[in-house]
C-alpha cells in the first residue's frame, strides 16, 4: 500500500503541474503557422508512409518497435485492413511463453545467415527476434493501442487467433515478461547489455542474440517502454481483476525504475544495472554516459516530473553542442570508446554509439510538447525539418557533422516527425 501510495502521490503532482502550465504564446502561434517546413515535412511522411509497412528502403521485414512508432500516420493513409493483418500477423507467430518477435519478411526475402521463425498460420513469412532487447512485447501492445484508438476498431481486441483473443495475447505478452526477463532483486525488467534501447551487445560481430556470453542488465529504455504498454493495455481491458493486478504490476515497475535507474544528484538515468558483472573494462566510468532516448521514453511513461524534464533536455543541448551534433537525436554522449564492441559498426559516433537518430529525437520533441515545453520543441525540432528538406529523405541515422547514414527512407523517422508536426499544431 505504501509503495502504490508514493507512486500516486508523484502522478498527482504531476498532474497538477500540468494544469498550472502555460500556454502557447500567440507570438509562437504564429511562427508555427507560417513555417511552410512543416507541412512539407508531414507531407513527405505520409507519402512514404502510405507506400509500406516495412521499416525502410534498407529493411524488407515489418518490424514492431518501427510499425509502433508510425501506426498513427499509416492509420491516416494506408488501407486500414492492412494495418490489421500486420498487427494480427505477430500473434501467428508469438512463442508458446508469449514472446513476440521482432518482426517479419517474405520467405523469398530472407538473409543469409539469420535466425528465422515460421507458422502454419502464415506460411509466407519467416519471422526473426533479436532476444539481446526487451522491447518487442511493450512494442506490440503500443501499436495496438495506437491502432485501436486511431480506428475505432475495437472487434480487433476479440479477433480470435489460435483459439484465443488478441486481447489474451496481449496479457500472455505481458506475462512473457515477467515470467521470462524480471529481475526479482530490483523489481524490474532485465535484456542484455545495448546501448540504450539499441539491439547489438558488445560481445559479437554481430551481437543480437542473447546467449551464454551476454551479460543481462537493467536499464530505463525496457522498463518506461514496459509502463507505456502496461498503461495503455489498462486502457484496452474492461476486466477489473486485470486491471488491479496489471496496476500494481506498474506501480512497482514506477517505483522502482526511481529507486534503482534515476541518479537524483546528476539529475539523469544510470546507464545499466549488472546482474553478473559488466562486459567492459573495471576503470570504465559508464555511469557519466547520457541516455538520450531512454530519458525521452522514460518522460513518455510519466518517470519525470517537470523540472527533471526540463533539466534532462538541457543536459541533451549541451551533450549536443559537445559531440558536435547536430541535434537531440544524438544517442548518447559520451559515447563508448572503440574496441569495446565487437561489431564493427558500433564504432566512436557510428550507429547506436553515438549516431544521431531522428527516431528517437523526434520522440523527445514530441515530449517537449506534451508537457508544455513548446519553444524548446521548435527550437529541437528545426534541424530537422531541415535535414529532411535539404537531403530529400527520412534517413535511419545521422553522423555528428551532419552525414546520412542507414536507410534512406526510415519510416519511423518520418512517422515521429509527423506526430511531432501533428501535436505542435494542435496547441
Amino acid at each position: 500500500m505504501k509503495m502504490k501510495y508514493l507512486i500516486l502521490c508523484v502522478i498527482s503532482a504531476m498532474a497538477i503541474s500540468c494544469q498550472q502550465k502555460g500556454g502557447m504564446s500567440p507570438e509562437l502561434r504564429k511562427k508555427i503557422e507560417a513555417d511552410t517546413r512543416l507541412q512539407t515535412v508531414s507531407a513527405k511522411a505520409e507519402a512514404l508512409i502510405q507506400s509500406g509497412l516495412n521499416a525502410g528502403d534498407g529493411y524488407s521485414e515489418v518490424w514492431i518497435r518501427d510499425l509502433n512508432t508510425f501506426i498513427e500516420p499509416a492509420c491516416k493513409v494506408c488501407d486500414k485492413s492492412v494495418i490489421r493483418e500486420a498487427l494480427l500477423t505477430f500473434f501467428k507467430f508469438q512463442g508458446e511463453d508469449g514472446n513476440i518477435v521482432d518482426g517479419y519478411t517474405q520467405r523469398s526475402d530472407r538473409q543469409n545467415g539469420g535466425v528465422f521463425f515460421y507458422s502454419d498460420l502464415a506460411p509466407q513469412y519467416a519471422a526473426h527476434k533479436n532476444s539481446v532487447e526487451t522491447d518487442q512485447e511493450t512494442s506490440l501492445v503500443q501499436a495496438i493501442f495506437k491502432y485501436v484508438k486511431a480506428t475505432g476498431d475495437k472487434a480487433f481486441l476479440d479477433e480470435q487467433i489460435k483459439g484465443l483473443s488478441v486481447k489474451h495475447h496481449l496479457s500472455d505478452a505481458l506475462s512473457f515478461l515477467l515470467n521470462h526477463r524480471y529481475s526479482k532483486e530490483y523489481g524490474l525488467l532485465w535484456g542484455a547489455t545495448t546501448v540504450d534501447w539499441g539491439d547489438v551487445q558488445p560481445e559479437h560481430n554481430w551481437g543480437v542474440l542473447l546467449d551464454s556470453s551476454s551479460h543481462r542488465s537493467i536499464d530505463i529504455y525496457d522498463n518506461a517502454m514496459f509502463v507505456i504498454a502496461l498503461n495503455d493495455f489498462l486502457s484496452l481491458s474492461d476486466t477489473l481483476s486485470e486491471k488491479v493486478y496489471w496496476e500494481n504490476v506498474r506501480d512497482s515497475i514506477a517505483f522502482n525504475v526511481r529507486k534503482h535507474l534515476w541518479d537524483a544528484h546528476n539529475r539523469k538515468f544510470i546507464p545499466h544495472i549488472y546482474l553478473e558483472g559488466s562486459p567492459f573494462p573495471a576503470d570504465f566510468n559508464e555511469d557519466a554516459i547520457h541516455y538520450h532516448g531512454g530519458t525521452a521514453i522514460a518522460i513518455e511513461a510519466g518517470l519525470l516530473k517537470k523540472d527533471e524534464i526540463l533539466a534532462v533536455y538541457r543536459q541533451m543541448q549541451q551533450n549536443v553542442a559537445a559531440a558536435g551534433a547536430q541535434t537531440i537525436g544524438l544517442t548518447i554522449y559520451p559515447v563508448y570508446p572503440n574496441g569495446f564492441f565487437k561489431n564493427p559498426g558500433m564504432y566512436e559516433y557510428g550507429y547506436q554509439n553515438g549516431g544521431d537518430w531522428t527516431w528517437f529525437g523526434g520522440r523527445m520533441v514530441q515530449q517537449l510538447i506534451a508537457n508544455g515545453f513548446y519553444d524548446e520543441a521548435c527550437e529541437a525540432l528545426s534541424p530537422m525539418l531541415d535535414r529532411v528538406i535539404a537531403h530529400n529523405g527520412f534517413y535511419e541515422w545521422w553522423t555528428p557533422d551532419g552525414q546520412p547514414k542507414g536507410s534512406g527512407l526510415f519510416r519511423g523517422s518520418a512517422g515521429v516527425l509527423w506526430k511531432a508536426i501533428e501535436e505542435l499544431k494542435r496547441k
